[in-house]
């Protein structure tokens, strides 16, 4: 079982949610603590893999992938679909679907997918696959609420802003120096420039800049992968939302108002509107779902817990 982080640790990973690659010393500074107890409690926490720092390119197109297993098969297909390297997140649910999935997809990437791969995988027995239309949220911006307004900005002081949704398809591809730098940051995020040098074979100031327009323009974005339950929000589960499409916009924005909402995005398909949603119990879980302001938009829901994740933000879990 997943144990909660004391308050410190708690405030160290909201920390890195802000900034993967903040210092320890001004993650000190803007924390109030000693700089020792902070590069102590957050080496404790890598060193552990309770958490990790990951990049993740985030300028290709997505689609999610709700699939029915066979008897006995869900935590197989959960782990088979995790696998493969074009999936971001995999979980095994309750509800009508067993799991879902997130993939990274080109138009012809996702024919594959949909007409041989999926039919193929190991105990899927039916599947629903819905393209990403527009993300209103990724866990790269999610904050759950454990740092104020304050601390939030200090730490973000300097960070370069995320590009808008419409210039992510038009930067320009990677090079092959810029993917072996993917490549590193996605095993660690905060590596350093020296030993990003020696990995790519580029000089560390050549590293350096390469890195910075990767995270300022270059659509590569990094994640803190911890399970909520460390910070307090045990109860997970996916909304998939029936809503009409005058309102999706309405919804989103009050949905996303909520620090317990780690992902949401409208789709293509049965459901206009999908979110990963995090509580701390089951009655605070069944309070957001029939009494926020948001609920009035919507003409259906369905309620999935999250069982087990498989994979987070690119970051396959034992």
């Amino acid at each position: 079982m997943i144990q909660e982080l004391d308050a410190l640790d708690q405030r160290i990973v909201a920390a890195l949610q802000v900034d993967g690659r903040c210092s320890w010393r001004k993650m000190a500074d803007v924390l109030g603590e000693p700089e020792r107890n902070i590069n102590r409690r957050a080496s404790a926490l890598l060193d552990s893999n309770v958490i990790a720092v990951s990049a993740l390119p985030g300028n290709h197109p997505t689609a999610l992938v709700r699939a029915q297993c066979a008897p006995g098969t869900v935590r197989i297909a959960a782990t088979a679909l995790a696998n493969r390297p074009d999936c971001i997140f995999s979980y095994a649910l309750t509800g009508g679907a067993d799991c879902v999935a997130e993939f990274e997809v080109t138009s012809g990437d996702l024919s594959r997918l949909v007409l041989d791969e999926l039919p193929a995988t190991v105990g899927v027995a039916r599947f629903w696959t819905d393209p990403i239309l527009r993300y209103y949220r990724t866990v790269r911006e999610w904050r759950p609420g454990i740092l104020t307004e304050r601390e939030a900005v200090g730490l973000s002081d300097g960070l370069p802003g995320l590009p808008p949704e419409q210039e992510r398809s038009k930067m320009r591809p990677f090079s092959a120096l810029d993917e072996k730098i993917v490549a590193a940051l996605q095993v660690d995020g905060r590596v350093g420039f020296a030993e990003l040098a020696r990995l790519t074979g580029a000089s560390e100031a050549t590293a350096r800049r390469r890195v910075d327009w990767l995270l300022r323009d270059g659509g590569v974005r990094l994640r803190v992968v911890v399970d909520p339950a460390c910070l307090g929000l045990p109860t997970e589960a996916m909304l998939w939302v029936k809503v009409h499409p005058a309102r999706v916009d309405h919804l989103a924005r009050g949905l996303i108002a909520s620090p317990w909402v780690r992902y949401a995005a409208a789709l293509a398909g049965e459901f206009q509107f999908v979110a990963n949603v995090t509580a701390p119990d089951e009655a605070a879980l069944y309070r957001m779902v029939t009494t926020a302001p948001w609920v009035d938009d919507v003409t259906a829901i369905e309620t999935d817990i999250v069982l087990q994740a498989a994979k987070r933000s690119g970051r396959l879990l034992g």
